[in-house]
């Protein structure tokens, strides 16, 4: 029995069967050429400059940590005391200078509003707050590490160090027993991590920070005198939208 050869049985030629898989081959190379889009590069020369400006809307997520005294265990009748997480509002500039082809130093000041709260839950299910509603100016100076750039986008860390100065803080106001009494300076340690996107006349970049406050903000009034309260620190946990 003859073998079957489908060339024959087609009636092609080797030279068909070479042009028809050459017309199939460009064929496809057409439909994938359809498909390459090409991608604009915008602000190419942007880490050219020394110097950039621009600024920023925040959403800090606040409250204080607390360290307790031996009070709060020994004769204290407060079952429990925290801080409840407060959401502020920050707007602030940036002013950021370029260093190596890797690292930036960054100068943000900013305005923000804070509400934070201290909650003291005692026995029979009784509950008593004290509010601290403050305006702070606030000086963060961090050092910036890049990514290589990948078309229009790439990462970044941030990390450093932010004194803050709280203004509206009124010298002769009386105490009130739901005032909470702090101090009026801080200094947090601050790291994160962002996203830059450029686009064709700015850069658009949205960061995740976190903060720690380091010094001790507790002030002991006659609403706090026996609170049980050794220490507050502040922290928080910031979503930044940064436009340069």
């Amino acid at each position: 029995m003859d073998t079957v050869n489908i060339r024959h049985c087609l009636n092609l030629s080797w030279s068909k069967v070479i042009l028809t898989g050459l017309f199939f081959w460009n064929l496809c190379s057409l439909v994938q050429a359809q498909d390459i889009r090409i991608k604009r590069v915008y602000l190419q020369d942007y880490d050219d400059k020394p110097v950039h400006y621009g600024f920023y809307f925040a959403a800090p997520n606040t409250r204080f940590n607390i360290r307790y005294s031996e009070n709060f265990v020994n004769a204290d009748t407060t079952l429990r005391i925290y801080s409840p997480k407060r959401t502020g509002f920050r707007v602030g500039f940036i002013l950021n200078g370029f260093l190596t082809d890797r690292i930036d130093v960054r100068l943000t000041p900013a305005v923000s509003l804070y509400g934070r709260e201290i909650i003291f839950d005692g026995q029979s299910g009784t509950s008593r707050t004290l509010t601290r509603e403050s305006t702070w100016l606030e000086f963060p100076l961090l050092l910036k590490y890049k990514s290589e750039r990948r078309h229009n986008s790439r990462m970044y860390l941030v990390a450093g160090g932010t004194f803050g100065v709280e203004t509206n803080v009124r010298r002769r106001e009386v105490l009130g027993a739901t005032r909470l009494s702090t101090n009026t300076t801080d200094f947090q340690i601050e790291y994160g991590i962002g996203f830059e996107q450029f686009f064709e006349f700015f850069k658009f970049s949205p960061e995740l920070r976190f903060a720690h406050g380091i010094p001790n903000l507790f002030q002991q009034t006659p609403a706090t005198a026996n609170s049980s309260i050794r220490r507050l620190t502040s922290h928080a946990v910031t979503i930044y939208l940064n436009f340069e």
